[in-house]
């Protein structure tokens, strides 16, 4: 029998050590990723390059539409990490998905401001009384932060006239139409609207530190790719390090990605890394903040958004984070 030539075994061992390290590139899914604020250290730590420096051979970043399309994506493409909304991912956990919890991503709801016309009446929260305040969708963040901020007025969400819109954007339309009278925004989509907006209220200024969105990782992840998850949150945590040291470059990068004018991306990035000294940050770097855990569950009860009590010790993995960020908030 011929023996290969040593030249073509070379080769073929070239090919088999390429398809390996391609076959090991991996994709990571994002709730509303190129849209809506918490994903955007992901755009980041791609175009500067972090996810490589750390040893992660991220491919992309898929986005998905909400937190349960994030997980149905995570368990059913076989992906080893994404990021998706706390309660939709602890209600997954509850009926049996195979889910960690591996670090705390956005630690606010920093991103939202409630919003009117130039020229309208309502000045204060008070005033939101008898008013038609949008929010986007039942049992939503946005549904749920209403009712907290009703609480914080001494009001009740029946003093509000709640309204389903389907969107921010879509609040944009509806409070220019006349439609509603208050618009819960995010950012960017406050940020794109501001000039013509004026804010009432922040939730920076209302509410208290919620848990928005979480770091989730499949249990086969967690038992067979430690070392990948590991790098993706040290490349997550080098992105929002970066992001409030260099606002105005990261800013730049998320409107490349976010389809947005520079000014935008800029104005959005600032908006969100402006955290007094001492306070909770909104992008977090992956430590914990169980209080703020439990209040954003707390609000997610109050629109039947969940129903239980999570079981944090059994739902949360610390390992894959680094030493000085296993203390929590």
């Amino acid at each position: 029998m011929a023996t290969m030539p040593r030249s073509l075994m070379l080769a073929a061992a070239l090919a088999g050590l390429t398809f390996i390290n391609a076959a090991r590139a991996e994709q990571l899914v994002v709730s509303n990723y190129g849209i809506a604020a918490n994903g955007m250290p992901y755009a980041v730590a791609m175009e500067k390059g972090f996810f490589k420096q750390e040893g992660a051979d991220v491919s992309g970043i898929l986005s998905s539409n909400g937190g349960g399309t994030t997980l149905r994506n995570l368990l059913g493409g076989n992906l080893d990490y994404g990021e998706a909304d706390l309660a939709g991912t602890v209600a997954a956990i509850e009926q049996g998905n195979d889910l960690r919890i591996i670090s705390d991503n956005v630690l606010t709801v920093g991103e939202f401001v409630w919003a009117v016309k130039p020229d309208s009446p309502i000045k204060s929260l008070q005033d939101f009384k008898g008013r038609k305040v949008g929010y986007t969708n039942p049992r939503s963040t946005s549904q749920a932060l209403n009712v907290l901020l009703a609480q914080t007025a001494g009001l009740t969400p029946a003093d509000f006239a709640p309204t389903k819109v389907g969107g921010f954007g879509e609040q944009v339309v509806a409070l220019d139409l006349g439609a509603i009278d208050v618009a819960t925004l995010a950012d960017p989509v406050w940020s794109k609207n501001s000039a013509k907006l004026r804010t009432v209220v922040r939730a920076a200024d209302a509410l208290p530190p919620l848990c928005n969105v979480i770091g989730v990782a499949t249990g086969k992840a967690v038992a067979e790719h430690g070392d990948f998850l590991r790098a993706v949150l040290r490349a997550r945590r080098k992105a929002v390090e970066f992001m409030y040291a260099h606002p105005d470059e990261a800013g730049d990068i998320v409107a490349k990605v976010y389809d947005l004018d520079p000014a935008i991306g800029r104005q959005a990035v600032h908006n969100l890394t402006a955290t007094a000294p001492g306070a909770i940050p909104y992008w977090g770097v992956g430590r914990f903040d169980i209080k703020g855990m439990d209040a954003m569950i707390a609000a997610q009860r109050h629109v039947g958004a969940y129903t239980g009590t999570p079981d944090w010790g059994k739902m949360i993995d610390r390992r894959f984070l680094a030493d000085d960020l296993q203390k929590d908030y």
